[in-house]
């Protein structure tokens, strides 16, 4: 892709709405929901590194309940032709089609490369690469499991969306402080991944989220890692100008974080 002169592209990730509660996330939601219509004025594209939602399962004929302002806005967006790419996150993971039909959004499960103004990007939600976190990549095979998701689908989604809501607070994606300090370069399991992929071949800009963390990292002379971080904590995000990579602050004085 050519970045048409005075275009971006903008990267934002972890969101997760609904937690801890509809009530509390809701002006984070306002917030995001300002932030895109924001960059929708100069936005070539729009990508979403997942955990946009708290934790999201497709049923064959129903989606989870809110989210209708996030929803309604990356209709709208797609509607007035601005492109946007949503990467499955771990707490998103069990999505189906249901933006790809509703929204015209494809989904992506995997990193993937990009190539924006002859920069090579590697783009991804980040969650199980690198070296380490073995319990979670075990964990990660059992629930995108076909049959585990079709078992799953025969509990009423009553009972199957509150019980998955449950443990994905219980899962520490707002209060989990270890999850904001950096742990050095060689203890972060995202930058090893980076390192091991240049051993193989060149990327200009690998961009992830997962971390919650805001890190804009030189790994080499021309290769560097942003973290996009969150927006439960920093409300930060990614803008490439096709030239120059930059991780961001969202500051809305109007609405309260």
């Amino acid at each position: 892709m050519q970045i048409p002169e005075g275009k971006k592209i903008y990267f934002a990730s972890d969101n997760h709405l609904g937690a801890p509660t509809a009530e509390e996330s809701r002006p984070r939601e306002a917030n995001f929901v300002a932030w895109l219509e924001h960059v929708s004025q100069d936005a070539a594209a729009i990508f979403l590194l997942g955990d946009l939602f708290d934790f999201w399962f497709e049923y064959k004929h129903v989606v989870p309940k809110g989210f209708v302002r996030t929803l309604g806005k990356l209709a709208q967006l797609r509607d007035r032709g601005i492109p946007v790419y949503f990467f499955v996150g771990n707490h998103d993971l069990w999505m189906d089609d249901y933006f790809e039909k509703e929204l015209d959004i494809p989904v992506f499960r995997k990193p993937k490369e990009f190539v924006f103004n002859d920069r090579k990007f590697l783009i991804g939600h980040g969650d199980g690469l690198g070296p380490g976190d073995k319990g979670y990549k075990r964990m990660k095979k059992v629930f995108t499991n076909p049959l585990s998701k079709w078992l799953y689908r025969w509990l009423h989604p009553d009972l199957g969306v509150p019980l998955a809501q449950y443990f994905s607070v219980k899962n520490k994606a707002i209060s989990g402080e270890e999850d904001v300090q950096f742990l050095g370069e060689e203890k972060e399991w995202l930058i090893q991944y980076c390192r091991r992929k240049l051993e193989t071949q060149h990327y200009d800009y690998f961009i992830f989220g997962h971390r919650h963390l805001p890190l804009d990292i030189s790994l080499q002379k021309d290769a560097t890692y942003m973290n996009l971080g969150d927006w439960i904590n920093f409300y930060t995000y990614g803008v490439f100008d096709g030239k120059e990579l930059q991780l961001k602050e969202w500051k809305n004085e109007n609405l309260q974080k």
